[in-house]
């Protein structure tokens, strides 16, 4: 895990899969805060560097359990941080109008994860939003995974039973990277063609700049389509669920 902080903090400013991730994410939290400031918590923060975007919506707050990650953080200037697992967060019940988990709920034991949506939906207040983001479908799995800790990936309706199963009620569950899927198949293809799968940092590492600026401009795309359309496929899958008011 702290291999894989390591190449993230490299590669999350400028890497077309975290500029298409922020730009898939931001309009589902600046509609859930919806001009009211609400207290932020990110399970899972790793580096500290979607706390930036959280606070131009709210006060936020970040969790994570490696210390790699919140270092990272620390020396970025983030000071509203604390070590912790998601599946046991230090917080009181109902404290936050809004909580994020990105990429961190496939690497989990399924236990650990069933605690980790649990106490999620623990301290959300009534009426607050959930905005996960997990790996989808199985057939993608690869060398990436063992880098990540992957232990599965999503289908839409998988993930939609496993939020529903604390309470939550999903309100909106879609694909992401569509646009980019022919590529991470064929990438994935030729891992899965290689034999067993290794860790490498291949797929987070910085592409040539025309590449990583064209793939960055096919997500530009993809993501002012998700304002209007779900998305049929992708590698990665996105969900809005609420805590009934």
């Amino acid at each position: 895990m702290d291999r894989l902080l390591d190449a993230t903090a490299r590669a999350e400013r400028t890497h077309f899969w975290f500029r298409g991730f922020r730009r898939f994410v931001e309009p589902l939290v600046a509609r859930a805060a919806a001009g009211r400031r609400p207290k932020i918590l990110d399970c899972g923060c790793g580096t500290g560097h979607n706390l930036a975007m959280l606070r131009r919506h709210g006060s936020a707050y970040g969790i994570d359990l490696t210390w790699a990650g919140l270092q990272y953080a620390r020396e970025n200037g983030e000071k509203s941080i604390a070590r912790a697992t998601v599946g046991r967060l230090p917080f009181g019940d109902a404290q936050f109008g809004l909580v994020t988990s990105f990429d961190v709920l496939y690497s989990l034991p399924d236990e650990v994860e069933r605690d980790a949506i649990a106490e999620m939906y623990r301290v959300l207040a009534p009426g607050g939003t959930a905005i996960v983001n997990v790996a989808a479908l199985g057939a993608l799995k690869g060398n990436h995974s063992v880098l990540s800790a992957e232990l599965r990936r999503y289908s839409k309706t998988d993930l939609t039973r496993r939020l529903g199963a604390v309470g939550f009620r999903v309100t909106r569950a879609t694909y992401t990277n569509f646009s980019i899927l022919p590529l991470v198949a064929a990438v994935r293809l030729r891992q899965r063609a290689g034999g067993a799968h290794v860790e490498t940092e291949e797929e987070i590492t910085i592409p040539p700049a025309p590449v990583n600026a064209a793939l960055s401009a096919l997500l530009a795309l993809e993501g002012a389509a998700l304002r209007f359309v779900d998305m049929p496929l992708g590698s990665s899958l996105l969900a809005v669920a609420t805590k009934p008011a």
